[in-house]
């Protein structure tokens, strides 16, 4: 019979997926540090919290595998509990009691009252912004709104995180003031859906209003919008991204694909034409932005002719970034009743095409920023670099700059102006000048 640890009891949280479960994950270890619980983040401790993402086929994959992983080490003794929560948790939990029954205990994602009675925590509701950050200093996620209302066919995100929910104005700006005094500098506002901000509480958009009232916070330097959609996108956003400093020339805009046939069976609410004169209005409303998108091929139906219409619009587009997905058919979404045909070589191969095609549309762009100065925030040092972000670029999925450490030290978490001499497809390599 396996021996109960005797040490002092230690609960590492285990992060997978977005970074909307970062920020669950952050608000969790605020809940348990204000129990005064030792909390740490992926490093060892005998009691486990993995926080799970139930989005697509590999992400739940990883998920099950991180549970089984931390479940043999409980039945080896390294240690005492595993409990599972987030969303492969919510949308699968009596699967999951039924196929690996020596978790001590699953939680879905609104359940953390749950979690942390489990965890011998109280509840404390007047933590407003309270979060034990897991991200450098200089920057963090701000999550204005969960859940999501919109239809799309392949997307279980409805199922695991419910209905829109946004979270009001005045509190995210005392959430915004805590991590300024922490010293975040940059603020990531994430949501399902930022483009639906403020529709359920307010009755009518108001993304902009927030902007502008997150601005005013001292020692917040860039924001930056990840996550819109297209339909009902708020224009006057676009004003206030032109008019305030502190709001990035930056928008993460997932668009999925573009063919119209594809795009009614996604059930996007929009067609090719809607979608490029708002990209067309977005670049001339502010000539600078850089636009991120994410694309899906694959899709069920997806012919020949739908995946070169969306081959020619990404060239002819020339996204500053962009990610594309193989479609993952997903249970209970509306797209589980289509037939998967596309054989998943030809799902690899489209997605290698045209991430080839955005490859070559990166370096040509960065090749025109050789010679240019730009603000640089940096991130970290790694290897003999330093490796920072402009503001056209968000961490972990677009363009670094790398500067050379030996030219001089750099303190992380401060902006230098870098000027950039070489370029590669998804690097910028530069110095700092004074």
């Amino acid at each position: 019979m396996r021996t109960k640890s005797v040490k002092k009891n230690k609960i590492n949280v285990v992060t997978l997926g977005c970074s909307k479960n970062v920020y669950d994950s952050e608000v969790l270890m605020g809940q348990l540090k204000a129990n005064n619980k030792d909390v740490v983040h992926e490093e060892e401790g005998n009691i486990v919290v993995i926080n799970t993402c139930g989005f697509i086929a590999n992400a739940k994959e990883e998920s099950v595998n991180t549970i089984l992983e931390y479940v043999q080490k409980k039945e080896e003794g390294e240690v005492d509990k595993v409990f599972v929560t987030g969303c492969l948790s919510e949308r699968y939990k009596p699967d999951l009691q039924k196929e690996i029954p020596n978790v001590d205990q699953y939680f879905g994602t609104t359940e953390l009252p749950g979690l942390l009675k489990a965890l011998e925590a109280d509840y404390k509701h007047e933590l407003i912004g309270e979060r034990l950050t897991t991200t450098p200093r200089n920057y963090a996620y701000l999550k204005i709104a969960e859940g999501c209302d919109r239809p799309c066919s392949f997307c279980a995100i409805p199922i695991m995180r419910g209905k829109h929910r946004s979270t009001p104005i005045e509190d995210l700006v005392t959430e915004a003031e805590k991590l300024a005094a922490k010293g975040v500098k940059e603020l990531i506002l994430i949501a399902q859906d930022l483009t639906y901000y403020g529709l359920d509480i307010y009755k009518k958009r108001e993304l902009a209003t927030l902007l502008k009232e997150l601005v005013k916070v001292d020692g917040i330097e860039w924001i930056r919008l990840h996550y819109a959609f297209p339909t009902g996108f708020p224009m006057e956003v676009l004003e206030v991204m032109k008019k305030q400093p502190k709001i990035c020339n930056y928008i993460d805009i997932p668009l999925q694909h573009i063919s119209d046939p594809i795009l009614k069976s996604m059930r996007r609410g929009t067609t090719k034409a809607k979608t490029t004169r708002l990209l067309e209005d977005f670049r001339a409303a502010v000539p600078e932005m850089a636009i991120r998108t994410t694309l899906i091929v694959g899709y069920p139906g997806e012919t020949v002719e739908d995946y070169q219409t969306l081959k020619q619009w990404v060239k002819d587009m020339r996204f500053e970034r962009m990610g594309c997905f193989t479609y993952s058919h997903e249970e209970n979404t509306h797209a589980y009743n289509l037939e998967d045909d596309v054989p998943e070589e030809v799902k690899m191969q489209r997605a290698n095409e045209i991430m080839e095609i955005q490859s070559q549309i990166s370096w040509e762009l960065n090749q025109a920023k050789i010679g240019q100065t730009f603000r640089v925030l940096i991130d970290r040092k790694e290897g003999s670099y330093y490796v920072g972000r402009t503001e056209y670029d968000s961490p972990d999925v677009d363009n670094e700059v790398l500067i050379n450490a030996e030219d001089g030290y750099l303190r992380t978490g401060e902006f230098f102006n870098v000027k950039i001499n070489a370029a590669e497809d998804f690097d910028l390599y530069g110095n700092v000048i004074n």
